[in-house]
């Protein structure tokens, strides 16, 4: 058996950043107890900015990106996990501080590690991936908050990619009538097959309001925009309803009153994907594997190979992307 493997490998000169497929050894690879053959990657959001260089995601060059990956252990130094197991990792701090999963090899703290869910290949993890984790700690964050499908409409902001895709299908999955807001219109049939209920454009919560509060409307909502879509969203919310915010692709800064808040109770909970402990990720990997079935995954998802990575990761933050985009390393 070869050390010797493909990966996809970011440099930086003259502040510029530049991703090349390249051939390295495990003895490149960054400190870690367990080395895993990696079988499928992911491009996320977080992966686009760091491969671009678009944002500092990256701080030390050279560097291996991708924040998920699945495969199976090559090697172990932790009893937790053996050679030939499957395993499936998200967050971390890998494919930003440590060498990531857009490769065919990664060395990593067992730690960091989660065993295969039941009912799911690597493959299909990848295809959920870290935006799919995402998306199902919103949706276990609401149900904890009380939100039902007996309590009204949920609403998924940026319902066309990674997170919000994932988000409609699983709520729907779970029996809430959803509502799928999207800037990418033109893909309200695909949305409707995920199950969404209704498509309305972003550009309604973007339209200022005649006073601090609209109209109540929803019961819960998955906001994976920000910025001003998330201080639109605010403004609709029902009494007692629940925000889960997760993204900032419309913007990091939130203007809003406290109105929402005080005169309808509403709460908005963060999401963090990255610290989270062991337990939730099994609980977040065994809801998926419930609710995501064969045909509502491929329904969202696209593939391509790692010499691919750098040219889709540019389209990804052009906006020429919809659902998952999963990455066969060996491809």
């Amino acid at each position: 058996m070869t050390d010797r493997f493909k990966a996809i490998v970011l440099d930086q000169a003259d502040g510029k950043t530049t991703a090349r497929l390249a051939e390295l050894a495990e003895s490149d690879l960054m400190p870690g107890n367990v080395t895993v053959d990696v079988a499928w990657s992911t491009l996320n959001y977080k992966d686009a900015l760091a491969t671009t260089g678009s944002a500092p995601i990256v701080r030390s060059f050279p560097f291996v990106p991708g924040i998920d990956f699945a495969g199976t252990v090559r090697s172990s130094g932790d009893e937790r996990y053996r050679p030939g197991d499957e395993v499936v990792l998200t967050g971390w701090g890998v494919g930003e501080r440590h060498f990531g999963g857009l490769a065919q090899r990664a060395r990593v703290s067992a730690d960091w590690l989660v065993p295969m869910p039941d009912g799911l290949t690597s493959r299909t993890a990848m295809t959920i991936g870290t935006a799919g984790f995402t998306a199902a700690l919103c949706v276990l964050e609401l149900e904890r908050q009380g939100v039902t499908p007996h309590s009204g409409e949920v609403v998924v902001t940026g319902a066309a990619g990674g997170v919000g895709s994932v988000a409609v299908a699983m709520l729907a999955a779970a029996g809430f009538r959803v509502v799928a807001s999207t800037g990418k219109t033109t893909e309200a049939d695909w949305l409707h097959g995920l199950g969404a209920a209704d498509v309305i454009d972003r550009r309604l919560f973007l339209t200022p309001g005649k006073g601090p509060l609209d109209k109540a409307r929803f019961a819960g909502a998955v906001d994976t925009v920000g910025g001003a879509t998330l201080a639109g969203l605010l403004r609709t919310m029902s009494a007692g309803s629940t925000v889960t915010a997760v993204g900032n692709a419309g913007g990091a800064e939130l203007s809003t009153t406290v109105f929402p808040f005080i005169l309808r109770g509403v709460r908005l909970c963060g999401v963090d994907s990255v610290q989270v402990p062991f337990e939730p990720r099994q609980q977040a990997w065994r809801r998926l594997a419930r609710d995501l079935g064969p045909d509502s995954l491929a329904a969202i998802t696209s593939t391509i190979g790692l010499a691919d990575v750098p040219a889709a990761a540019a389209g990804f933050l052009q906006g020429a992307v919809k659902g998952r985009i999963v990455v066969d390393t060996q491809g």
